[in-house]
């Protein structure tokens, strides 16, 4: 009776998130119900959820998750400083007199803005409200714009420091001690954040290589859909100047954050700080910092943080009342008997997250799914890192699929009427397809992801 309790469960929270209640409360609130419902059956004693005190103490005494607030502090600071502004008009300076320029420049600003900042929403809103109009007057198909916009705004999933990969480590690190340990390894190797870094880094590349192909095969195949851009003998007297200033200092912020969390000179929440105080010192460079802009700052960087634990703890009363009422074992058992053993498992596991991902937000996917099924991966002999990034690249998809995807959302709300939303939705389609290539590629040559994190930390 549990196990049918567990899988009640499971479809009972997808249908009252789909319905638009609060994630954390529904899953605590859902939770609880078939706690209960396990009780009057028998399946399920209320004295287990005694556990849940020491989970959360362990939540809020733990120093990597510290490393979250912060980069979201510095991810704000940086958006709200105008570095992405100037970093958009330079970079479509310096690419905009060539076919398909601006579409390059967007990737690469996204790329950089993801590896400063991490944050998706702030990401394809600031582009969309810059990029989008010019290059809509540059005369761009309005799909191509609104699809490369999109895409590259999602690149803060995967490429570091990324708050998913922040607590897929931690989780990771959790799920892979205990597998280890229930498998007779006393001393298993450990996961750590740094690990998903490392590995997350040449995949985010694979992904900017992809899009770059992409408006590079739009260029040389339909010029019209992404003309050059001119560009004025004045505006090209001040371009080094502007590269100077705008490239630059986020570019050193970025290798000092990542460079002394890759190279093991600090820990990812040392390096978070160091970030955190960058960004208010180029703030201040820029002059766009006051103590009014550190107030917004704070408050929205204290508003993200909360939303993100409170989906935590409730999270955490899901995992405890499935594993209680049988659901690990159920899963297990599923898992095992699909046809093609592991490559079967991974395959199935992956398919659910990707079609979860059209109604459910990453953290939400995270939280419920990942519990549930990588211990199961683990115990078949998988990689705990590369399931990690490929688990972090396929729910990087889910901010680019139609009809729910949050990428969509964001660039719907500040794009012009003159693009409509059938064209947001066409325009994204063949960076899905790109996503899922990437993912095919990983699948294939695993080693892209276990390559790095083994030459920086061992096998």
């Amino acid at each position: 009776m549990g196990e049918i309790l567990s899988v009640l469960m499971f479809f009972g929270i997808i249908a009252v998130l789909m319905l638009g209640y609060p994630v954390a409360f529904s899953l605590a609130g859902v939770s609880l119900m078939f706690a209960g419902l396990g009780y009057l059956f028998g399946a399920f004693d209320p004295s287990n959820f005694s556990s849940l005190a020491s989970r959360y103490v362990g939540v809020m005494l733990n120093e990597v998750l510290v490393a979250v607030p912060l980069f979201i502090f510095m991810g704000m600071m940086l958006e709200r400083s105008g570095i992405a502004e100037k970093l958009l008009i330079t970079m479509g300076r310096l690419f905009g007199s060539l076919r398909g320029g601006l579409g390059l420049s967007v990737i690469v600003v996204g790329a950089l803005l993801a590896a400063s900042t991490g944050i998706v929403g702030a990401t394809v809103v600031t582009m969309g409200l810059l990029s989008l109009p010019a290059m809509l007057r540059a005369g761009y198909d309005p799909r191509l714009a609104s699809g490369v916009i999109c895409a590259s705004g999602t690149l803060g999933q995967i490429i570091p420091p990324s708050t998913v990969l922040i607590f897929m480590g931690d989780m990771m690190s959790g799920i892979n001690a205990r597998v280890q340990m229930e498998m007779g390894n006393f001393a298993p190797s450990p996961v750590s954040v740094g690990d998903l870094f490392a590995g997350a880094f040449m995949p985010g590349l694979l992904l900017i290589a992809l899009y770059m192909l992409w408006m590079v095969f739009k260029a040389v195949r339909e010029p019209k859909s992404c003309p050059a851009l001119e560009v004025t003998e004045e505006e090209r007297k001040d371009l080094g100047r502007e590269i100077l200033t705008s490239l630059v200092p986020p570019l050193l912020l970025i290798l000092t954050v990542l460079g002394s969390i890759l190279g093991g000179i600090a820990t990812p929440t040392e390096s978070a700080s160091v970030g955190a105080v960058g960004a208010m010192l180029l703030a201040a460079l820029r002059k766009r910092f006051s103590l009014a802009s550190l107030r917004q700052v704070m408050l929205s960087t204290a508003n993200t943080t909360t939303m993100i634990f409170v989906i935590l703890l409730g999270a955490s009363v899901f995992s405890l009342v499935f594993r209680m009422l049988g659901g690990e074992e159920l899963v297990s058992e599923f898992l095992n008997n699909l046809p093609g053993g592991k490559l079967g498992a991974i395959f199935f596991v992956m398919l659910l997250m990707f079609f979860l991902g059209f109604i459910l937000d990453t953290f939400e996917i995270i939280f419920i799914v990942l519990p549930i099924t990588a211990p199961v991966l683990l115990m078949m002999g998988v990689d705990p890192v590369w399931l990690a990034v490929m688990v972090a690249v396929n729910l990087q998809t889910s901010f680019l699929t139609p009809p729910f995807g949050f990428s969509l959302f964001y660039l719907r709300g500040v794009a012009p009427g003159s693009v409509s939303t059938r064209m947001i939705y066409e325009g994204v389609l063949p960076f899905v397809v790109l996503q899922l290539v990437a993912i095919g590629i990983l699948a294939a040559f695993p080693e892209i992801v276990t390559w790095l994190p083994d030459v920086l930390y061992g096998p």
